[in-house]
């Protein structure tokens, strides 16, 4: 029967000037609980991403070459999924917590440059509309092919100068948007806002929004919260509802929007390095930005191998602040909005 490892059984050999050069962690020495309370991943997953990440991470060029790309993987899991870089991570799979760091890092350019392999909008007509009667099969919203929302992660100071990290709660932070579809899989992410700039101000300048400006598509649109402007191919909630049929429509809108909601818990229930409990990540705001990217990547990969978004436990969260309502002055989407309440919602 497999058995955890002990410390004693991950020394590394030596040779030379005192260079670490071959570990002896092995994942068939371990149990699936152990790989699982330790990495949060069962072992197939472990594997896969040794696959698909094993040539970056055995490149000439990388300082941590020679440690296998089996053991800088789970260094990196054990920081996303923890949160910190614990003596006994380290000491589980025989590396110093310097070359834990390195893996984190070797491991997140990695994810990030595979990051267009898996995270990415539909582009053809049968997968959009796809999207579109899934969406409608929750709440009976029409046309919705995402959900978008802005979600802050905690950094360090990138210095006492540099204001513009500082959020609405006096806390340094990357503003981070993001679109899900109906599963949780995140079809787009731009993760390195600073956290002085409000969510309207972050889509405004964002390429999610000069996408859709360019190439909207007809009939189609994302769901955003009142912290948005209404947008022709951006639905808001209604300030002020009115009439029934508007009632209806806030409903439709609020019960369709949650699945970003229950989407940015489960990132920060599985990836606790997001969540702040730990603390805040301790990287430059560039290399936070990849970090949490990484995760991303990893959340649509577990998805992709059947981990179900809700599966995980949830975290209990801090009731969101009321939001101001940000309502639009573009009358065509005005329009846009009070004909999807008259035809669907009378």
């Amino acid at each position: 029967m497999a058995i955890p490892i002990t410390v004693l059984d991950c020394d590394l050999l030596l040779y030379g000037r005192g260079h670490r050069t071959l570990d002896r962690f092995k994942l068939d020495d371990v149990t699936d609980e152990y790989l699982m309370s330790m990495y949060g991943f069962p072992r197939q997953f472990i594997y896969y991403l040794v696959e698909l990440l094993g040539a970056s991470l055995s490149r000439p060029t990388q300082r941590s070459r020679a440690i296998s790309p089996e053991t800088q993987i789970l260094a990196a899991l054990g920081f996303y999924t923890s949160g910190s870089f614990q003596t006994r991570m380290g000491d589980a799979i025989g590396i110093s917590q310097a070359s834990m760091s390195r893996c984190v890092a070797n491991v997140t350019e990695a994810l990030v440059e595979r990051a267009s392999q898996f995270i990415h909008f539909p582009v053809d007509d049968a997968s959009v509309q796809a999207l579109k009667d899934e969406f409608y099969g929750l709440a009976g919203m029409p046309g919705v092919i995402g959900v978008v929302d802005c979600i802050h992660v905690a950094i360090k100071a990138p210095n006492a100068e540099d204001l513009s990290y500082v959020n609405r709660k006096g806390l340094h932070s990357l503003n981070c948007l993001m679109v899900c579809d109906i599963r949780g899989a995140v079809m787009t992410v731009e993760t390195n806002w600073p956290g002085s700039l409000q969510d309207c101000a972050v889509l405004q300048q964002s390429s999610l929004c000069n996408q859709f400006e360019t190439r909207m598509r007809k009939d189609s649109w994302l769901l955003g919260d009142s912290s948005f402007f209404l947008r022709t191919w951006l639905m808001t909630p209604l300030h002020i509802p009115e009439t029934p049929a508007e009632y209806r429509y806030n409903m439709a809108h609020s019960a369709t929007h949650s699945v970003i909601e229950k989407t940015f818990r489960t990132l920060c229930s599985r990836f606790r390095c997001l969540d702040g409990s730990k603390g805040a990540l301790q990287y430059s705001p560039e290399k936070s930005s990849h970090i949490i990217l990484a995760c991303c990547v990893l959340h649509n990969i577990s998805l992709e191998h059947g981990m179900d978004v809700w599966s995980s436990p949830m975290m209990e969260q801090p009731p969101e602040e009321e939001r101001e309502g940000m309502e639009s002055l573009d009358f065509e989407a005005d329009r846009a909005r009070q004909e999807l309440v008259l035809t669907h919602f009378s």
